[in-house]
C-alpha cells in the first residue's frame, strides 16, 4: 500500500517500549505533517474570518475510506482494525488518546482530518501518525444495563496543536500489512475540537444519538434491549468503536464516523463553503448555558434525540437570555438520557435513558405501546416539554416521510424562493420529524404536511417559528432530513426511510437558511 504523505522513521536504538514507541511517533509525525499553522485565537475573542481563512487551504483528494471489511455480511463492525477516542471533544493543548484494536495485530497508520469544505474536498489533511504497532483489544463484558464498556490501552495519543481551529475531526485508521501483496483495512475514529471564543454560530453535533445507535460490537444499542426498543436504564459507553451507521445508511463509508456523514457533514460543509462564522462542540458541552451564550446562534443538527435534563435548561436559559436557535433536525429532546462518568472516571462517557420529555401525550404512548403493556407500565416522565423549546414537539408516528410544504410564503422566511402557497420541496421530510406546534404567543406555522410512516400510516409534521423575549427568534425545521437540502459534500450518500428520499441539495432550501441565519446575525 502506498501513501501520498510522508512517512517518518518510527525507529530508534534498543527496544523500546509499546508506549515510547507511540509516544515517539506522535511527536515525530505531528512535526513532519502537520499543516503550516495559523495564529492560536486569543481566549473568549471573535475571530469572523477564522472559518473563512481556514478554507483557503488545500483539501485533502483522499480522506475517505477505501477498504472496509465488516465482520459478517450485514455485520457492524470492522475488527481488521477499529477504535474510540478518549473524549467527545477536547481543546487544543489537551492530549487525546485513540484505542486501537486491529485483529489479527498489525502496525496502523492514523491520518487526521479536520472537516471543512477546502475547495469543495471536504476535507484538510492536519497530520499523519505511524506506523504504530496495533494489538487485538478484548470485547467487553456485558454491564449492568446491558453496558459495553471498552477498557482499551491508547494505541496513539496526540495533544492538540494550538493552532488548530475548532471543528469536526475524522482520523482515518490504517493497517499496514507486513507484506505488500496483502491488503490493508481501514475506519474511522470521530472527535471534536471546541474553543471558548465568542461566534456567530455555535454548531453542536448530536453525539449523544450516535452513541445511542451504535450496535457495536453485536448488537448492543439503546434500542436491542430484549425488554423492547423503548426500555428503561439501558446504557450506552463512548468508550467503544461507532459502527457502521445500520439503519438507513447501509454504506461502509460510515465505520468508525458516528452519524456525522449522514446528517452534520452536509450542513458543515455548506456553512464553511459561505464563510460563516461558525464554532463546533459535542452534547456534552451544552450542559453550560455560558457555552451556549457566547454565540449569537445555536444549531441543532440532524437527529439530535437525546439530552441530559441540564442540556435542556441550558437551551430554555440561552432562549430567555436573547440567544437566537435552529432546529435543523427532528425527533429532538425525546429521551431523557443523564450522562454518568466512565469506570476510570472521565466525565460524561456514559448516557442511561430513564425517561422521555413531556412533549407526547399518554394517550399517544399508550397508542404507540398498546401491544407491549409491560414496557408502558415501566415509562417515565420528565416534566420538560420540548415543544416550549423547540416550537413543536415529538408525535406519533415519530418516523416516516414527506414533501416540506410551503404553508405561509408572506413569511420572511420565504423570501427570494419564488415558493407560493401549496409549492413542496419533494422528500424533505423524514426520517422523523416534529408535530404539533406549540401553544407560544406569536408562534407561526410556516410549513406542514403529512408524512407516511412505512408509506401507509399519516402522521403530521409541522415547522415553526416563534419570537424569544429578546428580539430573538427559533426556527424549527421540523425534519432530520434539513441538511441533505443544502448540500452534497464528497462521498455524501443521500438516505431514504418509509419508502421516501430527499433529492439532495435545493435553491429553495440554501434560500431560507440564509434567510434565517441574516436574520439571526443581523
Amino acid at each position: 500500500m502506498k501513501f501520498s504523505h510522508p512517512m517518518p522513521s518510527t525507529s530508534a536504538p534498543g527496544n523500546p517500549s509499546r508506549r515510547e514507541f507511540i509516544k515517539d511517533a506522535v511527536t515525530l509525525t505531528a512535526a513532519a505533517v502537520a499543516a503550516p499553522a495559523l495564529a492560536a485565537p486569543p481566549a473568549v475573542a471573535r475571530q469572523p474570518s477564522l472559518l473563512k481563512d481556514e478554507n483557503t487551504r488545500a483539501g485533502a483528494r483522499d480522506w475517505q475510506l477505501t477498504r472496509v471489511k465488516l465482520d459478517r455480511r450485514n455485520g457492524f463492525r470492522s475488527p481488521a482494525i477499529e477504535g474510540y477516542c478518549s473524549h467527545q471533544s477536547i481543546k487544543t493543548g489537551e492530549t487525546i488518546e485513540i484505542m486501537v484494536s486491529t485483529k489479527p495485530a498489525s502496525k496502523f497508520m492514523l491520518e487526521v482530518y479536520r472537516m471543512g469544505y477546502y475547495g469543495g474536498r471536504g476535507a484538510r489533511l492536519m497530520t499523519t501518525l505511524g506506523p504504530l504497532p496495533g494489538v487485538v483489544q478484548p470485547d467487553p463484558a456485558v454491564g449492568d444495563g446491558r453496558l459495553r464498556e471498552c477498557r482499551w490501552s491508547p494505541g496513539a495519543a496526540l495533544k492538540i496543536p494550538g493552532d488548530w481551529v475548532s471543528g469536526v475531526y475524522l482520523g482515518r485508521l490504517t493497517t499496514v500489512p507486513d507484506k505488500t501483496s496483502e491488503p490493508y483495512w481501514q475506519s474511522y475514529v470521530i472527535f471534536i475540537v471546541r474553543d471558548e471564543r465568542r461566534a456567530d454560530l455555535l454548531f453542536q453535533c448530536s453525539d449523544n444519538t450516535w452513541a445511542a445507535y451504535n450496535r457495536w460490537p453485536d448488537d448492543y444499542s439503546l434500542y436491542t434491549d430484549p425488554r423492547g426498543s423503548h426500555a428503561r436504564n439501558v446504557k450506552v459507553s463512548f468508550d467503544r468503536p461507532y459502527n457502521k451507521y445500520a439503519q438507513i445508511f447501509e454504506h461502509p463509508l460510515s465505520v468508525g464516523s458516528g452519524e456525522f456523514l449522514l446528517w452534520e457533514f452536509p450542513l458543515l460543509y455548506w456553512l464553511e463553503q459561505h464563510g460563516y462564522d461558525v464554532t463546533y462542540c459535542s452534547n456534552s458541552d451544552c450542559l453550560d448555558v455560558a457555552q451556549i451564550t457566547r454565540c449569537k446562534t445555536f444549531l441543532s443538527v440532524g437527529h439530535d434525540e437525546y439530552w441530559d435534563t441540564r442540556q435542556y435548561d441550558a437551551v430554555k436559559a440561552a432562549i430567555d437570555s436573547g440567544t437566537h436557535v435552529l432546529w435543523l433536525c427532528g425527533n429532538s429532546v425525546f429521551g431523557v438520557t443523564p450522562f454518568s462518568p466512565s469506570s476510570s472516571g472521565r466525565p460524561n462517557r456514559i448516557i442511561t435513558r430513564t425517561a422521555i420529555y413531556a412533549g407526547l401525550s399518554d394517550a399517544e404512548v399508550h397508542e404507540k405501546y398498546k401491544d407491549r403493556p409491560p414496557l408502558l407500565a415501566d415509562w417515565k416522565r420528565d416534566h420538560r416539554d420540548e415543544s416550549l423549546i423547540i416550537g413543536a414537539r415529538n408525535i406519533m408516528p415519530i418516523n416516516g416521510g414527506g414533501d416540506w410544504v410551503c404553508t405561509k410564503p408572506e413569511h420572511w422566511i420565504f423570501e427570494g424562493t419564488g415558493m407560493k402557497k401549496g409549492d413542496f420541496i419533494p422528500g424533505l421530510v423524514g426520517w422523523e420529524h416534529h408535530g404539533a406546534p406549540a401553544n407560544i404567543p406569536g408562534l407561526e406555522v410556516v410549513a406542514e404536511g403529512t408524512s407516511w410512516r412505512s408509506g401507509v400510516t399519516p402522521g403530521h409534521w409541522t415547522a415553526t417559528v416563534y419570537p424569544g423575549p429578546k428580539q430573538n427568534i427559533v426556527f424549527n425545521a421540523a425534519t432530520i432530513f434539513w441538511s441533505q437540502g443544502l448540500s452534497s459534500p464528497p462521498g455524501h450518500i443521500l438516505p431514504w426511510s418509509h419508502w421516501s428520499r430527499p433529492h439532495g441539495p435545493d435553491e429553495r432550501v440554501q434560500r431560507i437558511m440564509r434567510n434565517v441565519l441574516r436574520r439571526t446575525l443581523g
